[in-house]
């Protein structure tokens, strides 16, 4: 059985929302559609590197042991 779907609202700035929307048009592709595909290229991004992980949660750099 497929799982319900989440809502998830953001905010963001306006112009950076209409220049999403605007290429997302152009591209015939549903804002959503693009924003699913990011997340998910994203996530798995962050899993592969997990191993070795040289980045906080939020993508900044971690300093080794000892340095920081």
């Amino acid at each position: 059985m497929k799982e319900k779907n989440a809502g998830m609202r953001i905010r963001v700035e306006r112009e950076l929302r209409d220049e999403f929307l605007k290429i997302c048009r152009e591209q015939d592709r549903p804002a959503a559609q693009v924003i699913r595909e990011f997340m998910r290229e994203y996530i798995a991004a962050k899993k592969s590197k997990h191993a070795g992980q040289t980045e906080n949660a939020s993508g900044r750099p971690v300093a080794p042991e000892g340095q920081g």
